[in-house]
């Protein structure tokens, strides 16, 4: 048998270990999806009315804020679920799985590809289920087509994919899980302090270039555009770019941690 194949089982294997692992101990998937749902919950249900008043200046109307903040709920509901695969490898290298992976006959790269896909996987569904929990509290996307709803899938796919290479690698510099979801800790804060909430413009000047200068706010406003019609400008582009960057760099960084052999 060639080695392409043999690749391809050996990544299907890691696959499906991954996948059991997770449907056998959920807790973790719950636990880090309960941030965007309650998230989502309490900016709509209780500051929805006065977020709203404030960024039309006029009446309230907490439909229009709830269709401006699915958008960033969605890409924090990523960043939420790729925790677990930090921790899934960092646990993984403590308890030296991954050192015996390594004396096995086994392709070296299906081992993250399968913590990675495995990862993806898990993030589209949990997007799912907050997108459906935002829909039954009245999300509703305007007049977007299906090549544009097809290209907003893409773009979540792509981000779930470079933040999971990233926390992979916090995964595999982490001596424990504990220490890999505390530094991937980020991937939850950084929506905070982006466009996900309020408008760039509403905040004070100082703060507007960390809000504007990081992965999450030009991904979320090309969302918006997709799915809303707003202006997307050149965020397309930037967050593409951010994507590939984020994926490169969690790869290499991986890669390379992988490839070092424990003592």
């Amino acid at each position: 048998m060639s080695s392409l194949p043999l690749a391809v089982r050996d990544c299907s294997t890691m696959l499906r270990r991954n996948l059991l692992h997770a449907r056998r101990y959920p807790s973790l998937t719950l636990n880090l999806l309960l941030t965007p749902v309650m998230l989502l919950l309490l900016f709509v249900y209780i500051f929805g009315d006065v977020m709203s008043a404030g960024m039309g200046g006029g009446g309230a109307d907490r439909s229009e804020y709830i269709a401006y903040v699915v958008p960033g709920i969605l890409l924090m509901t990523i960043g939420s679920t790729v925790i677990g695969a930090a921790v899934s490898v960092a646990t993984d290298m403590s308890e030296g799985i991954v050192a015996r992976f390594r004396t096995m006959a086994i392709h070296r790269g299906s081992v993250l590809i399968g913590h990675v896909v495995g990862s993806v996987l898990q993030s589209v569904a949990s997007v799912v289920l907050v997108g459906a929990v935002a829909v039954a509290i009245g999300f509703r996307s305007k007049d977007a087509t299906a090549l544009e709803w097809l290209a907003a899938f893409g773009l979540l796919a792509l981000f779930a994919l470079a933040l999971t290479w990233i926390a992979v690698g916090m995964g595999m510099a982490s001596p424990n899980a504990e220490a890999a979801s505390n530094s991937a800790m980020p991937l939850i804060l950084l929506p905070l302090i982006s466009s996900a909430f309020t408008p760039i413009a509403a905040m004070p000047g100082w703060f507007q270039p960390i809000a504007r200068y990081q992965p999450f706010t030009p991904a979320i406003e090309t969302l918006r555009g997709l799915l809303l019609g707003t202006e997307i400008g050149n965020n397309g582009w930037i967050a593409i770019a951010w994507c590939v960057g984020l994926a490169v760099l969690g790869y290499r960084w991986s890669a390379s941690k992988f490839g070092q052999d424990t003592k």
